[in-house]
């Protein structure tokens, strides 16, 4: 009875993986998947040898050699980071594709609205004609203020409505009084204190400010979030992220366990482990995606941005016959102020006298049709739910990865634990760099963070403070930006040509700011040296 146990016994461990007796395990499976990643044949077993020179997969027999061993653990880190760079690849081809679809939208909407210029305003006659550079430099600087120009939006249209009201009024004056140059340039100051127009330059301008101020936040927000893709999946991974990696992926078949997939959980912390850092940026990446998804519900909130961009000509219409119906209260008013511009003749103003020709327009009759209202639905609808896809990229960035390589929630006793076909028994680590201290797999410092990363998680924390000004109406300079943190200098301009006057957003390297302020703290520390003996000579008296 005793023999026979002793043969099962025996029978069971050779059949075991590694066997010890009889014949030695072949390695032709290996030495086939080997040079299938590229390596020759040479120094390669044939049969399975000991395992005690392998530093990063268990001991024991193998087909493995410690030049392998290392070749293998490059191929699985270079494995990895290329699925990480896919992944990334594909979340910045999602944001292009998003600013793509917005850009077009908003230039469309803007286009539109400026081609119907000549529709709405020609009713004006020559006061359009002859000042038509003036309504089309409205819109050029609108154009290049979305585009990225460190144009000052609020001081672009204040000058529209100033330099509108000087040319007016030079209209309408008799054709034998002669306006100074000194003299229209005191009626276009009272633009601000006499209100002309009436309340139409206020309330446009603070429509108008606030749909280009929040549309161009929000493609400079695409930009940016897609650069920092870029940027944090171009980071390489650490040397015992590289071990692990190997342990993972390529232990099993030196093993001899090729068809082992890792479990799950072990697959998780490793991956949680080596992308720890990445998954710091999870809680910036989360705010600054929900402040753009509010930006975006802004659009189609009154006043909507169709309505605003579309009713720019009417508005302009509305505010010249407001100040042409009160032509002669304004003018007693400037005579009050800029004096008497001259004895006035028999001439009659010629721009009233077109506007008794024209009728009265509404904004009503020009608002857009209901068509480019479910056109701009439609847009916020498609980037709400694409934006709402992207918010947990970094934390399931892991999980992702690890669908790709580990073994399904069905065969969690017969996967690959990182050193035998067995469950695996530590619990699954927490997201982010402070919860690896107790990884069992990667063996992080927790104190020392990759630097490039806490760049872009403060490139992410500017941006969704901007963006968050563009929601509140302020006219956000990105040109500013560089003042706040130093970036990839990636460029933030939509087309590619700005019309800056300055440097673009995050125009600095990080190690020139770096530099700089070394070298400040080196200077001061010199001159404290410099006049330390003179202290001491004074305390000494």
């Amino acid at each position: 009875m005793r023999l026979s146990v002793l043969l099962c016994a025996v029978a069971g461990l050779c059949a075991a993986p590694g066997s010890v007796c009889g014949a030695d395990r072949s390695c032709a499976d290996l030495r086939q998947f080997y040079t299938g990643k590229g390596f020759t044949l040479e120094g390669v077993p044939q049969t399975e040898i000991s395992g005690e020179h392998l530093r990063t997969c268990p001991q024991g027999p193998t087909c493995c050699t410690s030049t392998m061993e290392e070749n293998l653990a490059g191929v699985s880190t270079q494995e990895t980071v290329g699925l990480i760079r896919e992944a990334g690849r594909s979340l910045q081809a999602s944001f292009n594709s998003l600013h793509r679809s917005f850009d077009t939208y908003f230039t469309d909407l803007h286009g539109r609205s400026e081609r119907s210029l000549q529709e709405v305003l020609s009713p004006l006659g020559s006061l359009y004609s002859q000042n038509n550079r003036l309504f089309t430099e409205l819109y050029t600087n609108l154009r290049q203020y979305y585009r990225g120009s460190a144009l000052n939006l609020d001081d672009s249209l204040s000058d529209f409505w100033s330099q509108l009201l000087e040319r007016i009024f030079k209209a309408s004056a008799p054709t034998d009084v002669s306006l100074s140059e000194d003299y229209l340039e005191c009626v276009a100051k009272q633009q601000e204190t006499l209100r002309p127009f009436g309340d139409i330059p206020r309330d446009m301008k603070t429509k108008v400010i606030r749909s280009y101020v929040t549309a161009r936040s929000f493609v400079q927000g695409l930009l940016v979030s897609a650069d920092v893709v870029k940027q944090v999946s171009q980071v390489s991974l650490a040397e015992e992220c590289s071990k692990a990696l190997m342990k993972l992926v390529y232990c099993p078949h030196c093993r001899g366990l090729a068809s082992v997939k890792p479990c799950s959980n072990y697959c998780s912390n490793v991956m949680k482990g080596c992308l720890a850092n990445q998954a710091d940026l999870d809680p910036v990446w989360q705010e600054l995606i929900d402040t753009m998804i509010q930006v975006v519900s802004s659009f189609s909130t009154e006043p909507r941005l169709d309505v605003v961009l579309s009713s720019i000509p009417v508005r302009i219409y509305e505010a010249v016959h407001h100040l042409q119906d009160n032509m002669d209260t304004f003018t007693a008013k400037v005579s009050q102020t800029c004096g008497a511009p001259g004895e006035p003749g028999t001439g009659s103003p010629p721009a009233q006298e077109q506007r008794k020709k024209s009728g009265s327009l509404t904004a009503l009759e020009y608002k857009p049709s209901p068509t480019v209202g479910l056109i701009l639905e439609m847009q916020v609808t498609d980037l709400s739910s694409k934006l709402r896809e992207m918010r947990q990229y970094w934390v399931q960035l892991p999980v992702a990865l690890c669908s790709k390589l580990s073994a399904g929630s069905n065969s969690q006793d017969n996967c690959w634990n990182g050193i035998t076909k067995a469950r695996y028994l530590p619990g699954v680590m927490g997201d982010g760099l402070a919860n690896q201290i107790n990884n069992p797999e990667v063996d992080l410092d927790i104190t020392k963070p990759i630097m490039k990363i806490r760049q872009q998680i403060m490139q992410l924390k500017i941006m969704n403070n901007r963006l968050k000004d563009a929601l509140e109406g302020k006219d956000v300079d990105f040109q500013d930006a560089s003042e706040d943190i130093s970036g990839s200098g990636s460029g933030m301009c939509l087309s590619g040509q700005c019309a800056r006057s300055g440097p673009g957003l995050y125009a600095y390297s990080p190690e020139t700011n770096l530099v700089g302020r070394a070298a400040t703290v080196h200077i001061s520390v010199c001159n404290l040296l410099l006049l330390l003996p003179f202290a001491i000579l004074l305390l000494q008296r």
